[in-house]
């Protein structure tokens, strides 16, 4: 019988983005689909779904959008510590 080869996990789900607003304001770890980033546009889809998200926040809160000022990738959380 063969010996099974483990797999390392696949990326799959969401990314996560810091934003910065105009305003100064920060908002973190903002989930953003895998599904459409990448290709030649790189983050931009990943703006585009934010400001939708922050005017659909906005309209709710009954106050106008906040504008971004800067996007960034969340840094990667650390693994949790495994028991041996």
């Amino acid at each position: 019988m063969a010996k099974r080869i483990k797999l390392l996990p696949q990326e799959r789900g969401t990314v996560l983005f810091d934003v910065v607003f105009e305003d100064g304001s920060r908002a973190s770890n903002r989930r953003v689909p895998m599904d459409i980033l990448g290709g030649l546009d790189g983050d931009q889809p990943a703006r585009d779904l934010i400001e939708q998200q922050e005017a659909e926040i906005a309209q709710k809160a009954g106050r106008s959008p906040r504008a971004i000022q800067n996007l960034m990738r969340a840094a990667k959380p650390e693994p949790k510590p495994t028991r041996d």
